[in-house]
């Protein structure tokens, strides 16, 4: 090809508009397809205070108004979302004389764009399957449930090529639409190691003394405070733990179980051994993440688990359990401990068994750090992802669509 192949990616969150992985994926992934010699434009939701249209690190953002008049619901809103998204899209292919070879859509917040724009420009479609509503929930047993399968369902089945982050994702996917084997991909989600060595400068140990007294270690949980993500699960094995080890809980995340999980260790008596952050800023995190003595995962559904990369980014020992993505990323004794799902007393024995032993702490941090730098770092990952667009793009010029 004698131009640039030339990406539209479309997601509904996208820095500094934060709700969950899908905005620093597309952020990382983005930037580094760019530094690997692609155009690539990004189209996503307005957020206060950011600009309309920027370039940031060699890729061009184009917030567009994601709809603002009042909505009866989530679900309305969405669809009204993507009839901007699509209108404002479209704008842009035409101003690039229509030079666009793919459109890339993540999740199902974006689907009704992403099939529009396939059908009106006749340019391949592909999508990251980031979660389902299935996996999520545990099944589907409501309308509203019911509306995001369906849409999932149509994005899957609309994609040239579905993309997942864990081979555990290819099968769940695969399985949950029924989809060809030859039709998805697995390239894993990825991490920024450099962001952590800048942490690694500064005065720790201040910034530690916010949040635990000097004798008292600390255990981290950050994510959502959802059921999925297993928050229930940390805060019951807070008393084992502490029959054994002196320590400090830090729960970084907000979510609705939160005046449920607060009040569980009102009952406990332990308030001043759980504290409960909220949602915390990029720079307070990957510190927290430095100065902790162990950084816990307790999901009960994780299609990879970005939290535990992350964790090892930053040179802390994970204790995770043994699901989905995490299974795959966390090699037990060597990387991290995998502990069994839903069981505050296996979890409370992965902590304490790091906890207790600084040289399998050691060990394990070290090996996952390696890991991380081998297998997740971004260029590799946008290489890959190039590999596929090209591939397609093959497969494109050969069908009656071309």
């Amino acid at each position: 090809m004698t131009r640039d192949l030339t990406v539209i990616m479309l997601s509904w969150e996208f820095p500094p508009r934060i709700i969950g992985g899908i905005s620093p994926h597309v952020y990382y992934l983005s930037k580094s397809l760019a530094k690997n010699g692609m155009k690539v434009y990004v189209v996503t939701c307005d957020f206060p205070g950011a600009p309309q249209h920027e370039v940031v690190d060699g890729m061009e953002v184009f917030r567009m108004d994601s709809y603002k008049n009042p909505s009866p619901d989530f679900a309305t809103w969405v669809y009204l979302m993507n009839v901007n998204m699509q209108k404002e899209t479209a704008a842009l292919v035409n101003d690039l004389g229509n030079k666009v070879d793919v459109f890339h859509a993540h999740d199902w917040l974006v689907a009704t764009a992403g099939i529009g724009l396939k059908h009106t420009f006749r340019k391949p479609l592909l999508a990251t399957m980031h979660s389902t509503e299935i996996g999520r929930r545990n099944g589907i047993h409501f309308d509203y449930e019911k509306m995001i399968h369906e849409t999932e369902a149509w994005l899957t089945y609309e994609a040239w090529r579905v993309i997942c982050c864990s081979d555990y994702m290819v099968s769940h996917v695969r399985w949950a639409f029924g989809l060809p084997g030859d039709k998805l991909s697995m390239v894993p989600n990825g991490v920024n190691t450099e962001v952590y060595e800048k942490a690694e400068n500064e005065n720790l140990g201040q910034f530690r003394s916010k949040f635990a007294m000097p004798e008292e270690k600390i255990v981290l949980f950050v994510g959502r405070l959802v059921y999925e993500k297993g928050a229930h699960v940390f805060v019951n094995a807070v008393p084992k733990v502490l029959g054994k080890a002196n320590a400090k809980f830090i729960i970084v995340g907000n979510g609705y179980m939160k005046e449920q999980l607060s009040s569980l260790v009102r009952g406990m008596g332990l308030a001043h051994k759980v504290l409960f952050t909220g949602f915390v800023d990029d720079d307070t995190l990957r510190k927290l993440q430095k100065c902790a003595d162990v950084c816990v995962v307790p999901s009960l559904f994780e299609p990879f688990g970005i939290v535990a990369l992350e964790a090892m980014a930053a040179k802390s020992p994970v204790v995770v359990s043994d699901t989905g993505g995490l299974s795959e990323i966390v090699e037990h004794d060597v990387t991290g401990v995998k502990v069994y799902v839903n069981n505050p007393d296996s979890l409370a024995w992965g902590i304490t068994k790091v906890l207790l032993d600084d040289a399998y702490a050691n060990l394990i941090r070290k090996n996952a750090y390696k890991k991380v730098q081998e297998k997740y770092n971004w260029s590799k990952i946008a290489q890959q992802t190039k590999g596929i667009y090209e591939a397609v793009l093959g497969e494109y010029s050969k069908s009656f669509w071309a």
